[in-house]
């Protein structure tokens, strides 16, 4: 059963497609009379939350640390779990087909296993307005999903397109603002979110069938009880026998009866 290799890649494409939800957000500060002082992009990485928090507090003493932290504000992501959804789960012998390598050749894959993709997304800042701007910039996209369209077998099937949902499930946030004054201060939001993601098997190739071959029995009509009379065979071909056999082709069949006193 295993053995047969195949990688299509999805865990990698679901985290990059997550990222560049978040890639590109500012924060803006302004004077006291609205001005804009200067306009920062927020640095976005693939990182757990506890690393980025030692990060950030390498520099707890301002007075006698001399070691430079990390600057903020800034975000990471990480995945925190994997889950089956049995309630998007199709019919499990269900397959799509598509020309393979030559016209005679058909290539398929199965329904896929559906699974949820838990995400943290963590908002690092050092005063409320930096990280409150980040999560207005957020949410409202988020009603409470949002629906990205990728191509899973970009190469195979380019013009098989998936919807994957992202569910946003909660805000979570922390201000550990007791401690000395020079002593660092660190705001975190953690917005979850849930990815509906499918996961898919091996695509295999097949011949295209050229010949169907039914015979025909009139059950237990022998002598004895469980004996059965051969009545005929039907072939069914396409008609011209060398059609190709392309998606959109318009032919017909030719149907050969064979009678049983006929083949005897």
């Amino acid at each position: 059963m295993f053995g047969t290799h195949f990688y299509h890649e999805k865990i990698r494409k679901s985290v990059s497609i997550f990222g560049r939800l978040f890639n590109n957000l500012y924060v803006i500060r302004k004077d006291a009379s609205g001005g804009v002082l200067n306009q920062l992009k927020v640095p976005l990485a693939y990182a757990p939350r506890m690393k980025y928090l030692e990060r950030i507090r390498q520099n707890t003493d301002l007075d006698t640390d001399t070691k430079v932290a990390i600057k903020l504000p800034r975000m990471s992501f990480e995945i925190t779990s994997f889950s089956y959804d049995n309630t998007r789960q199709l019919t499990k012998v269900s397959s799509f087909k598509t020309l393979g390598a030559t016209p005679q050749k058909r290539q398929k894959f199965y329904s896929p296993v559906p699974y949820n993709i838990n995400f943290d997304l963590n908002i690092y800042a050092k005063n409320q307005d930096d990280a409150l701007q980040i999560v207005e910039q957020i949410l409202p996209t988020f009603n409470p999903q949002y629906t990205l369209t990728i191509k899973p077998f970009a190469d195979d099937y380019p013009n098989f397109k998936e919807d994957i949902p992202i569910i946003i499930q909660g805000l979570t946030f922390s201000d550990d603002f007791e401690g000395a004054l020079e002593s660092r201060r660190t705001i975190i939001y953690t917005l979850s979110f849930e990815m509906k993601v499918s996961f898919y098997g091996p695509i295999t190739q097949s011949t295209v069938i050229r010949e169907a071959t039914a015979k025909l029995f009139d059950i237990n009509a022998g002598a004895g009880l469980d004996s059965d009379i051969y009545l005929e065979r039907l072939t069914v071909t396409p008609d011209p026998t060398s059609i190709i056999g392309l998606p959109d082709s318009d032919f017909g069949f030719d149907t050969t009866i064979v009678l049983a006193q006929d083949s005897s």
